[in-house]
């Protein structure tokens, strides 16, 4: 078997891990936690489960990162990222930075320490913000998705 083969499975079940639970924590669990009667015990769960998805999510975007840089190098796909037609590849790249950077860097430094803070004073408020980054990330995560998807099988955008 092809080792690019097995790397592209890997991709796509990282994926799936990750922006399949990214669009479970926006589309359920956000909805569900939001009925909440108090605000405090709202962000209190959502913490914990969001924690425990946050573990989750840094080992599916290190598998996602190593197996698409394996894949580009392997497969010489560099020329792609200066094919505007290739937009998903730069997308793909965005989205695993950005989401690389929250997990990896923003969250354990300084983010969850100011969304607690932030929840203090402003429970509702913050608790918004949050399910409109989630919304926000979900979008440009499927958008991406569906491009690379179409992309790779051929669909390309002038």
């Amino acid at each position: 078997m092809e080792a690019w083969a097995v790397a592209r499975a890997l991709h796509v079940l990282g994926v799936i891990f990750w922006i399949g639970g990214v669009a479970m924590v926006t589309t359920v669990l956000l909805p569900a936690v939001r009925d909440f009667s108090d605000a405090r015990d709202r962000l209190a769960f959502f913490d914990r489960v969001e924690r425990r998805f946050a573990s989750q999510s840094r080992y599916s975007t290190l598998l996602v990162g190593a197996t698409g840089f394996y894949m580009v190098h392997a497969l010489g796909l560099w020329d792609r990222f200066r094919e505007p037609s290739y937009w998903w590849m730069h997308g793909m790249v965005l989205v695993w930075a950005i989401f690389t950077l929250m997990l990896f860097v923003l969250e354990p430094l300084f983010l969850h320490r100011w969304l607690q803070d932030r929840a203090r004073r402003d429970d509702a408020g913050t608790f918004r913000l949050v399910v409109r980054l989630h919304r926000v990330l979900l979008a440009l995560s499927v958008i991406t998705a569906a491009g690379a998807v179409a992309g790779a099988h051929g669909l390309l955008f002038p």
